[in-house]
């Protein structure tokens, strides 16, 4: 299964704190709005997104389709065919997308610890 790019999407509380702390780790702003409060930093091939006042909880996030760049991926398993492995595994997602649609589409499970994990396809 290919799962595509990982990042972690945070839930912070400052995120201006919390973009003048991941600068100071070598993270650079490489997509978002700080005005909509959000941004995704990158170093290198890792992604951190800080998002203030969207989500509890942090995320574990991964983009089938798009690789750490968010370029488009030719080969990659569709949102819809890893949703019907997991459901097939015997994981419930408590949120679905729509199984005879295409194009972008995301469901969310809970690891056995309570985190939420997003399967998020922009493409």
């Amino acid at each position: 299964m290919k799962l595509g790019a990982f990042s972690i999407s945070l839930s912070v509380k400052d995120i201006k704190a919390s973009k003048d702390f991941y600068e100071k780790l070598g993270f650079e702003v490489f997509a978002g709005d700080m005005e909509k409060n959000y941004l995704i930093m990158k170093n290198g091939n890792a992604l951190i997104g800080l998002f203030q006042g969207m989500f509890e909880q942090n995320i574990l996030t991964f983009n089938p389709g798009w690789d750490e760049n968010a370029s488009s991926l030719k080969d990659f398993d569709d949102v819809r065919k890893i949703q019907q492995h997991i459901k097939d595994s015997g994981i419930k997602p408590v949120q679905e997308t729509d199984e005879s649609g295409s194009g972008p589409g995301g469901f969310v499970i809970i690891d056995p610890d309570g985190n939420p994990v997003l399967i998020d396809q922009h493409i």
